[in-house]
């Protein structure tokens, strides 16, 4: 049986590399034939290297989310001497409220990137290639599965998968470092902020405490804070107003022969299927740690868990795969729904905004935006408060074996040949090899930083302790047996001071 799986595995990665060194070469082509938008107004070789440098630089947000959120409890000096670069993000990313705003500011640039992307690579209408049959064109262009192939399995799967075992090793130089510094300088920007107004609503609305690691805002810092939350909610707003006049114009890079109320549909069910798809991710990490009996009384919850925990488990780093296919997919729809098309100069102008205005609005800035906040972002946050109720709708399972069929077929299978033959180039080695194991470092007495651990231990309940002691802490997060029973401790205090 291992054979067979052995030999069904090597020709899914066989036949997803053929599919997609084939999308590179057709994509590169459309480029120097000037049948892509970038390629045809400015230059085929500025497509080409914004192709190029966007891919690129997408496998770095992506690999770097996964260093960066995976490193965070790991003592510094572990790596310090022999990383020094990683060290250089880390030691910032792990202060106050860093990584959090890391993260937002990071997923900004990932839809902001895909859009580029398809600005530069993503076919012109009626696009034709060296003579291939219509099928084919329809099949991988006007679908735009090329471009999805190319985007997912270069650009994040390949950059996942490297990153997952090697992630000291694959931050460890400066581009790492400006990838981290820009997601921050996006999140200060308050370009996201109403994503902190729909935070403090659902907080509201679930009755939890937003957990900070800082201490609160002073005057001044609450002023600067509700500011940007203000432009963020106008420009948000102002987004709206320009996509959704350029959408019911036919204005944008639509597929012809779609109507326009249809294409604002398409434009708000394909948000809505990322938003869904980025919050299931969120809820179903959150349910992973919780009994069956745990997880809620709905029909579809049930089966959904049911489904996702079968067996040994792989149906949900399965699901990670096939979300990626299905969420970049909806990325490159969204971004061909929301990209204008006006000319400037020729009085077409939205709102008659000047020539330079218009072409700002060209960029595909404004649809990036809109799809971070309330096709990204905002799911994420209302999946995080209620998952159990998050999971309940039926949709969650029916996208669930969608993704899981996604994977299945072993179309983007080539992300770990490449994955493979990067580690090889490049020299990456395996965390371990640095740091050890978990069980390796706790011997060492360089266990993870505490204020990352954020354990539940209810010591703060006990006469005499002010906070849970390091050394208990870190005993209590190695021994369960440890926790459980300053728990029941804790639990007898508080029913004899209730007696008293």
């Amino acid at each position: 049986m291992a054979e067979e799986m052995s030999a069904c595995t090597r020709f899914k990665n066989f036949y997803s590399v053929c599919l997609l060194t084939f999308s590179v070469i057709i994509i590169f082509g459309l480029i120097f034939n000037s049948q892509t938008k970038l390629s045809s107004e400015v230059s085929p070789w500025l497509a080409f290297f914004v192709v190029l440098g966007a891919i690129g630089w997408l496998s770095m947000v992506e690999g770097g989310q996964g260093a960066l959120v995976g490193l965070a409890p790991i003592n510094f000096d572990l790596y310090k001497e022999t990383h020094p670069v990683t060290f250089k993000s880390t030691k910032v990313c792990y202060k106050g409220d860093n990584l959090d705003r890391y993260l937002m500011g990071r997923q900004f640039m990932v839809v902001l990137i895909v859009f580029c992307t398809n600005m530069a690579g993503a076919p012109l209408p009626g696009a034709t290639l060296w003579g291939f049959p219509q099928v084919i064109l329809d099949i991988f262009l006007t679908t735009g599965v090329a471009m999805i192939l190319m985007t997912t399995m270069i650009g994040q799967l390949n950059s996942q998968v490297t990153a997952a075992h090697c992630m000291l090793d694959y931050i460890n130089n400066y581009f790492a470092v400006f990838t981290f510094y820009v997601a921050m300088a996006v999140e200060f920007s308050g370009l996201l902020h109403a994503s902190y107004v729909v935070q403090i609503i659902v907080a509201k609305l679930s009755g939890q405490t937003i957990e900070s690691s800082e201490p609160p805002r002073s005057m001044a810092g609450n002023v600067f804070f509700w500011s940007r939350c203000l432009m963020s909610l106008a420009i948000l707003a102002f987004s709206l107003a320009i996509t959704l006049e350029a959408l019911f114009q036919g204005q944008t890079t639509m597929w012809k022969g779609v109507p326009n109320p249809v294409a604002v549909v398409v434009f708000f069910v394909s948000m809505s299927i990322v938003g869904l798809l980025e919050g299931m991710q969120i809820a179903f990490f959150a349910v992973t740690k919780l009994r069956a009996s745990e997880r809620g009384n709905s029909y579809f919850a049930k089966k959904t868990c049911e489904l996702l925990f079968r067996g040994e488990g792989y149906n949900l780093p399965g699901f990670m795969i096939g979300r990626q296919i299905c969420v970049t997919l909806n990325f490159f729809v969204v971004a061909r729904v929301t990209s204008l098309n006006i000319v400037p100069g020729q009085g077409n102008n939205i709102f008659g905004v000047p020539d330079w205005v218009q072409s700002f609005f060209n960029t595909g800035l404004l649809g990036a935006i809109i799809t971070t906040i309330l096709g990204s972002i905002s799911w994420q946050l209302v999946a995080s408060a209620f998952p159990i109720a998050f999971l309940a709708n039926p949709l969650v399972y029916i996208f669930l074996r969608i993704a899981l069929a996604l994977e299945a077929t072993g179309v983007c299978s080539g992300a770990w040949v490449l994955a493979s033959i990067h580690k090889k180039i490049v020299g990456f080695r395996r965390d371990e090899v640095y740091i050890g194991t978990a069980e390796e470092r706790a011997r060492q007495n360089k266990e993870d930083h505490p204020e990352n651990m954020r354990l539940e231990h209810g010591l703060r309940k006990l006469p005499g302790f002010i906070d849970c002691p390091e050394a208990l802490e870190v005993l209590m997060a190695r021994d369960p047996r440890v926790a459980d029973f300053i728990k029941r401790m804790s639990s007898e205090v508080e029913m004899v001071d209730a007696d008293i």
